[in-house]
């Protein structure tokens, strides 16, 4: 029989309020701050005076030693002495803070206009307004400024309710009496000298409005004590669509919030250091996180780097593994820039790069053939396109695989290096970077020292003056589209190569044969330079010089699958290869 760890109940609204302002209730620190609309509240206020439901709030119940958040106050609660919840909002935040504030606080409630500013407003009811059945009860709900005075837009004074006898004049009952409404009916009936038409509007008032207030039930689910903490996570996740989602990081940082260690500053200073590295511009928590579980879990029966590990981090392990962590990002940085992969938007995959850098964190030596066995195993990762699924579970075979591979100095190659395998077909579908394949291959013609058309400088030491890079056709689309070419031929990356912007223009929509001579007098080169030039690129020249796209496009897949071939050092069949006819 499976084990209930949640509670189902009813709680009165008064009561519920009044734990939020002892401090029996408040939020756990993952819950961000969030304000209401002035709509919204005016909304909820008027579907709680007619009895409506207003959505079930979650409660995580404390004392458990092994699911402990840091806690704050629900905003606007002030203690003498700070007090231990016995419970923590997980779902209802909002609403809470909201009705706590207009209802309880006796201030006014912090809200926002339509436009996103942030506004303080009172809230009251029109005592008739709310009677009269012609009359939608959300129209009855009056938000008033700070001063309870409403102005034009030229600061002419429409409205002033700003003393209680004006309330009583204009029949407008502030909602934070709601539950202490003796002493206000009081003065308002001597206000009105005992109007007996006065008395009877407000005991309807009190009878239609103000006891549905009072008698209002909120349904409560209860989490236990004893529900662990990724579930806490699961749950809110599911349940608090209306908030920030919640991610491990939040959770963790509440966590070890507890022991007073502040994770998110320490991860902002790594974070700062880490994305001074252009290729880590695009390093989240999370893959931090992953790295060092993954290091934990090394002496556990399984590694894992799912959600459920890394909420059972302690701050210990994390204090333990993250310098090391955050110096392999480093090294991995530093590794893959040698591969001509410079940025964020140049990495084929984020999670390999987590693992990398889980490797360098461990390796002592990062020597030549350390590092050889790396560029293999990562080029084999990104063509064999293994990181496109289940994820986690490659991330903890390779950490130990590679590892054993490298340390124990031995041929029991990586999985990632046995089941790599690139199909020649794959060419055509590589036509965006989308695809980590794609990517790859434009970093492997950098790193063959790749030239631009024109100027004959390497690629890379464009990009790294400034100098706008991009993907272009070899053979230009509209020359192709002219020529009877098919897209699939012409769109895939066997027809394209990483151009400066200046050349792509001079190219334009020429025949390669026209759009070379042009290029050669523009740089005043001869032709042996731009064979050379072209050559670099894996592109034979004559075929080019010729207009020549299928011979040119049967050569240059086979030339593009040699280099990827020689970075998976792995042998590529060539049955599959795709004739251009």
């Amino acid at each position: 029989m499976p084990v209930k760890n949640f509670d189902h109940t009813t709680e009165s609204l008064q009561d519920l309020l009044q734990t939020v302002k002892k401090g029996k209730t408040q939020l756990p620190d993952f819950q961000r701050a969030w304000v209401w609309s002035d709509e919204q509240i005016c909304s909820i206020l008027a579907s709680i005076s007619l009895s409506y439901p207003v959505g079930v709030v979650m409660m995580l119940q404390t004392g458990n030693d092994n699911v402990r958040f840091q806690e704050r106050l629900i905003e606007g609660v002030t203690l003498k002495d700070s007090i231990k919840p016995e419970r923590l909002i997980l779902d209802g935040q909002q609403r809470i803070t909201s009705l706590f504030q207009s209802l309880l606080l006796n201030q006014p409630a912090k809200t926002k206009d339509a436009r996103g500013k942030e506004i303080k407003r009172w809230y009251y009811i029109d005592i008739e307004k709310a009677l009269n059945p012609s009359f939608d009860r959300e129209s009855a709900v009056i938000s008033l400024p700070e001063n309870k005075i409403i102005h034009s837009f030229g600061k002419e004074v429409l409205a002033d309710y700003s003393t209680v006898e004006k309330e009583y004049q204009n029949g407008l009952f502030p909602v934070a009496q709601i539950f202490n409404c003796s002493d206000w009916m009081c003065n308002y009936n001597e206000f009105w000298d005992y109007d007996r038409e006065k008395i009877k509007l407000f005991n309807q008032f009190n009878q239609e409005v103000i006891k549905p207030f009072e008698q209002y039930h909120v349904p409560i689910i209860s989490l236990r004590q004893e529900t662990p903490r990724e579930a806490v996570c699961q749950v809110f996740e599911k349940v608090n669509t209306g908030g920030v989602s919640l991610t491990v990081f939040e959770l963790l940082t509440a966590t070890f919030a507890v022991d007073k260690f502040q994770l998110r500053e320490d991860w902002e200073t790594r974070k700062n250091q880490l994305q001074q590295l252009p290729v880590l511009s695009g390093i989240a928590s999370t893959d931090f996180l992953q790295a060092v579980t993954l290091l934990v879990t090394r002496d556990r029966p399984s590694i894992s780097c799912t959600r459920k590990d890394i909420l059972k981090l302690t701050l210990t392990e994390y204090k333990d593994w993250a310098d090391k962590v955050t110096e392999g990002f480093k090294k991995a940085a530093k590794l893959l820039h040698t591969q001509k992969i410079f940025t964020a938007i140049d990495l084929p995959y984020q999670p390999q790069l987590t693992v990398l850098a889980a490797i360098f964190a461990v390796l002592e030596e990062d020597t030549d053939p350390v590092l050889a066995k790396l560029v293999r195993w990562y080029w084999c990762g990104v063509f064999g396109e293994i990181y496109s699924g289940a994820i986690e579970s490659r991330m903890a075979k390779d950490l130990p695989q590679v590892l054993q591979w490298i340390q124990a100095d031995d041929d029991s190659e990586p999985d990632t290096i046995t089941d790599a395998n690139f199909s020649p077909n794959r060419l055509l579908g590589l036509k965006t970077r989308r695809s980590a394949a794609y990517k790859g291959l434009s970093a492997l013609l950098l790193r063959d020292k790749g030239c631009d058309f024109l100027t004959g400088y390497e690629i890379d030491t464009l990009m790294n003056f400034g100098d706008a890079i991009d993907i272009h056709h070899i053979f230009p689309r509209k020359w192709c589209e002219k020529n009877g070419i098919e897209a699939r031929l012409f769109d895939s990356v066997i027809n394209k190569a990483p151009l400066s912007s200046r050349t792509n223009k001079i190219i334009g929509s020429k025949a390669p044969s026209t759009y070379l001579s042009k290029l050669q007098e523009k740089a005043n080169i001869s032709e042996q330079r731009m064979d050379d030039i072209l050559q670099s690129h894996a592109i034979n020249p004559d075929n080019l010089r010729s207009d020549n796209f299928q011979a040119f496009f049967n050569l240059r897949q086979e030339a593009l699958l040699d280099r990827i071939e020689t970075a998976m050092g792995k042998t590529i069949l060539r049955a599959e290869s795709v004739e251009s006819t």
